[in-house]
Order: C-alpha cells, then structure tokens, then sequence
C-alpha cells in the first residue's frame, strides 16, 4: 500500500476514492471499502483511501480528548489488509477548514483522480461540516464523477458506529465493542519503566504508556494477547489506579504476559483486549492480591483457550 501526498499540479492515475476518518476501521467501514474496493476493480483502477491527519477535531478543539479506537499506524495497516491501494493523507490546518465543499472536491478530490467517490450515509464536508451526501452527489453531476453511499449498518438495533463503540469501552462491554468492530479491540503503546510491584508479587508486568489521544477502556482487569518478536502471548492486563498501594490517582496499564521471558522497555507493542475478567478492586494486603491474581490466572486462560 502507497502513502501519497496531494502535490499542487501533480498529475494523479484515476482512482475510487474513500472518505471518512475509519477511527476503528469497525464492520460499517469494512462494507464501505469494501463497495470501494469492488468500484475500482469493476473500473480498472486504484481503490484509495482519503485520510486527514491530524485528526481535524484534534486541530479545530485541541482542548478536547478524542478517545481515539485506533492508532494512526495500526489503522494504515488494517486499510492495508482490507485491499486498499493507496492512502492519501492530507495535514489539517486552520486554514484547510475553510475549505468551502465545492472546493475540497474541485480542488482536492478531482485532482488526486477521483472518478468514484465513496462516502458513508452520515459523511459531512468543507467548512463548517457543510457538505453532506446529497452535496456530494451533485456536485458529481456537475463535475462528471460518481458517488456511491452506504447506508447505516446495524448490529441488532444498534447502528454500528465508532461513537457507540467508544460506549462499550468504556463502559467495560468488550463482547459488544468485538462485535462492532469485527475484531477485538486493542491498546498501542509502548512499554515503560513501571515501580516493579508486580515483579515482587510473582506477576511482572509490562506498563504501557499510550498516547493521549487514544481512548482506554474502562478500570479493571482483561483477558489479552499480543504478539511479540513473531509469537503470539496470552496475558492479562489492568487498567486502574492499583488501589492497594496507591493513595493518588495514577491510572496505570499494565500487562502480564503468560510464559514470556525477556525485555520489552522500549517496544511497541499492541494488545488484543480479548474479554473484561473483573473490576477494579482494593485489597487488604500483598496475600490477598496475590491470591486474585492467581484466580485472574486461571480465568485469563480459560478464556483465551475459547
């Protein structure tokens, strides 16, 4: 997959063009690429994807937490596996939001080749969120391209939505948020100096700082796995603010990973959150802790064994 630019006066190849920020990359963008992606081969052209990075809230509201799903890196790699030729990404500006709708597809969309543009039921653009599908679609007629909307997609009554499953996160519903996504949620970061309690109990742990901008599941303890140096690791992670032994709120993540040996300072790495084991809770002492982490244990097991 090719990572492109939007050069001024580069001549671009035809191409069908996807829009929208794929935050979770969940079942609603996978049928929207995969429209996308049936377009382009029944034409003979590239299928690409039209990202703006920043993400635009993150340069209009900075003052706003995002609560993003996915990471930048991790969500190129899953438009990636999903058959998508080429991603554009666009820096946003202040200036780039006052781009009028007409603009944006006159200036931007056609110049970077785009003879079919695939849009979600709910996708709005230009200055001020303007521009909506039914814009889209006739500024198409006008400018001799087409345009193709997906409908909402649903789970039961749920329409399937990165906001809905920003919900279930945080809430601790990782089944829900699965379902959602096609795949299990996960957490990026990378692997920091902790205090090393959970070396003293019997259960090291590696603590994972993420960035700020991405959203963290609810306090309490998961079922995981990640993969490291080409193996794949079953563990158990949590997410709080270690009542036991802690009087301030620092909210720490922190992974167990089941029969690993070796050092991940330093490392990124990413964690499958695979089921939410229990809630956070303070315990009377070292003993009691040890004694639930051994229960976690085994629980954390059984269910990645499913």
């Amino acid at each position: 997959m090719k990572i492109c630019n939007v050069e001024p006066g580069k001549n671009y190849e035809p191409t069908v063009i996807a829009l929208g920020n794929f935050d979770g990359v969940h079942l609603g963008h996978q049928k929207l690429l995969r429209c996308g992606l049936e377009k382009a081969q029944e034409l003979g052209v590239d299928f690409s994807v039209f990202l703006f990075y920043p993400h635009p809230l993150k340069i209009l509201y900075p003052e706003r937490k995002l609560n993003l799903l996915t990471e930048h890196e991790e969500r190129l790699k899953i438009l990636e596996e999903l058959g998508v030729n080429k991603v554009f990404v666009v820096p946003f500006t202040v200036q780039l939001a006052y781009t009028s709708p007409e603009d944006f597809v006159k200036n931007i969309l056609l110049q970077i080749g785009a003879v079919h543009v695939v849009v979600g039921f709910n996708y709005s653009f230009g200055f001020q969120g303007k521009g909506d599908p039914e814009l889209l679609k006739t500024l198409a007629e006008k400018y001799d391209f087409q345009v193709s909307v997906i409908h909402a997609q649903k789970l039961g009554s749920k329409v399937i939505s990165s906001s809905e499953i920003r919900k279930y996160l945080l809430e601790g519903e990782i089944d829900l948020a699965t379902k959602m996504m096609g795949r299990s949620p996960s957490i990026c970061g990378r692997v920091i100096h902790g205090d090393e309690r959970g070396r003293t109990l019997g259960f090291p742990t590696a603590n994972i700082e993420v960035d700020e901008d991405l959203l963290v599941p609810k306090n309490g303890v998961y079922a995981v796995e990640s993969e490291i140096n080409g193996l794949r690791y079953g563990g158990m992670m949590n997410i709080g603010l270690r009542p036991t032994f802690k009087k301030e709120s620092e909210r720490t993540i922190e992974v167990h990973f089941f029969d690993f040996q070796g050092d991940l300072y330093g490392q990124k790495i990413m964690v499958k959150i695979k089921s939410k084991l229990r809630s956070e809770k303070k315990f009377q002492g070292p003993e009691e802790i040890i004694s639930q982490l051994h229960k976690d244990r085994q629980q954390a097991l059984y269910v990645l064994q499913q």
